[in-house]
Order: C-alpha cells, then sequence, then structure tokens
C-alpha cells in the first residue's frame, strides 16, 4: 500500500500544495487572523528532536516510498472504498450539514491547509461523539476515520444501525483493546493514504471525560514517520459542552474547528523508532494544544476512566 502512494506522489507534485477553496456553508478564518491562499507543505513545521532522532529532512515534496523490510504497518489491508459508500458518504454530510449550521453554527479557521488533493493525515482532539461528525462536515474532501470496533459489533438495533452507517461511509474498525487488530487498522489507513485519501485520527484514543487534552498515542507519528505523509493538527471546542460523555441528547451550542498548519517528520531511517514516534507525537500534541486551548493531563485518558471506575467510550 505504501509503495503504491510513492507512484501517486511521483505523478502528482503540484497537489500538495494547493489550497482548499473556501464553502459558501461554513465561515472560516486563517489560524493567524491573516489571508491565506494556499498552504505549502514545505512551509510547515516539524520537531527538531524528530529531525535528530531520524536524520535530515527532504525538503522536496513529501512522498510515499515504499516501506522498509521489517515494516509493521506495510500490508496490504482494505476498507470499502467503493462507489456505494462514497455514495453514502455524500448523503450522510447532506444530512448533517444543514442540522449542524442550525443547531451549533460551526466556525472553521484554517481549512484551506487541507490540501485539495493527495494523501494527509488529520490529526484532533477528542471529546464528543459528534467530532468525527463536524470534521466531515467542514471538509469539502473525502474523510475516512479510524473509528471505535464497537460501532461494528454492538449488537441490538441502535448497534445495527450503528454498523450500517460506519460499514456504508468507509469507516476503519479500531479495535482498542488488541494490539494486533490496531495495527491491521493502522494497514487499512496506510491504504487509504496510499490511494490520495484524507485519514482522520483521534490520537488520545478516546473521548476526554472532563475537557481536558490526554496524552496522545503513537499510532499517527507511526503513519507519518513511515510514510512521510504530512499531519494537520485540529483543535475542537465547544464539542465537550455540546455532547460530553455522561449526556445521551446534544445540547446547543456554538462549535469551532482550527486546522492548524500541516506538520511534516523524516521517514525513520534508523532503529530508533519509539523515540521517534514519542517526539513526533508530542510534537502533534502540543500543536492540537495550541489550536484548542485545552488544559493538559499527563496520563493517558483510558487510564483515568480506568482510576474512575469508567468504561472506555
Amino acid at each position: 500500500m505504501i509503495a503504491d502512494v510513492a507512484a501517486f506522489s511521483a505523478r502528482n507534485p503540484e497537489r500538495w500544495s494547493s489550497g482548499s477553496r473556501e464553502g459558501d456553508r461554513l465561515r472560516r478564518r486563517t489560524t493567524d487572523g491573516r489571508e491565506c491562499r494556499g498552504a505549502n507543505l514545505e512551509g510547515g513545521t516539524a520537531m527538531p528532536q524528530v529531525q535528530t532522532l531520524v536524520g535530515q529532512v527532504d525538503t522536496a515534496v513529501p512522498q510515499l516510498v515504499p516501506a522498509q523490510r521489517g515494516s509493521t504497518i506495510a500490508a496490504s489491508v482494505t476498507h470499502r472504498a467503493d462507489a456505494w459508500s462514497r455514495i453514502s458518504y455524500v448523503c450522510m454530510k447532506k444530512v448533517l450539514s444543514p442540522i449542524c449550521q442550525a443547531f451549533w453554527h460551526p466556525l472553521v479557521e484554517g481549512l484551506e491547509n487541507i490540501p485539495t488533493d493527495g494523501p494527509a493525515i488529520i490529526a484532533s482532539n477528542h471529546l464528543s461523539a459528534l467530532d468525527a461528525a463536524f470534521l466531515a462536515v467542514a471538509s469539502d474532501r473525502r474523510i475516512t476515520f479510524l473509528a471505535k470496533s464497537e460501532y461494528f459489533t454492538t449488537p441490538g438495533l441502535k448497534g445495527m444501525a450503528g454498523k450500517m452507517f460506519v460499514a456504508a461511509t468507509g469507516q476503519i474498525s479500531v479495535d482498542r483493546n488488541n494490539r494486533r487488530k490496531a495495527t491491521a487498522a493502522l494497514q487499512a489507513g496506510a491504504g487509504v493514504l496510499s490511494r490520495g485519501g484524507l485519514l482522520a485520527i483521534f490520537p488520545e484514543g478516546t473521548r476526554s471525560p472532563d475537557g481536558r487534552l490526554y496524552r496522545g498515542k503513537h499510532g499517527v507519528a507511526r503513519l507519518a514517520l513511515e510514510t512521510g505523509v504530512p499531519v494537520i493538527p485540529v483543535g475542537l471546542t465547544g464539542t465537550f459542552q455540546v455532547l460530553p460523555m455522561d449526556r445521551r441528547l446534544p445540547r446547543a451550542g456554538r462549535v469551532q474547528m482550527r486546522f492548524g498548519r500541516p506538520l511534516t517528520f523524516p521517514r525513520m531511517t534508523d532503529g530508533r523508532t519509539a523515540l521517534a514516534q514519542r517526539a513526533a507525537t508530542e510534537q502533534i500534541m502540543k500543536s492540537i494544544q495550541e489550536l484548542s486551548g485545552q488544559r493538559q493531563a499527563d496520563i493517558y485518558a483510558e487510564r483515568f476512566k480506568a482510576s474512575l471506575g469508567l468504561v472506555s467510550r
């Protein structure tokens, strides 16, 4: 899968620096208040510590080169990306867009940081079950999300409806309690990127129980370091007030989404992968915190929930 994207990037280098057209349905501003015509990935930032750990950054157009022997996310794993799932995704957006506008008036900043074409990883904080819906509505391009496996396995009518929705729209199941299956989900995510798609991941792994920003897991960094695909940090605000974990029905409110400048990281060139992944993860989470303004918690959200006797959701 990763090898396929190298050919895609080589054929389409001009698509990496294009900006996104402004949609009439959403207000947006650049993240620093100045007008911006587009985000060039060469202007993105990368953590100096990561450069030190894994070598020099290639300042040319980022390319997804073939994975090295022993890569853990290079295997071919498929998910639904057929015509039916594309139609379902479009229908879902047409239904959700007027609802989001009517009840939450979303304000979007920095949407031009999403390239109009080509692969990219969207890394967002996670405050509410509605976060994915807001991100999908904001982007002109289709976004594939890593969705918790419970959406695919919950029994009953509610579970059946959820399974039909996430499967029809081509989302990827993630079993957060099984490392092997979690790696398989990353493999499927690499497949999305190999086809030039947008892949969204919530690095915290689960929703924040109290509105703080928790430690990020390494999945986003693994994909970024092994593929060279840029990471677009996103800070969501307002969704925790609209639908926190302990509430079943959402309330009215104001939601804001801030898309930051793409972060680019060098491909891994030596064996110190754990150090490189942690450094990249910390840079990604720092960027998300700057966009969202959240207080940080130096603990994984799942562990904090377990300490409170809460079921991770």
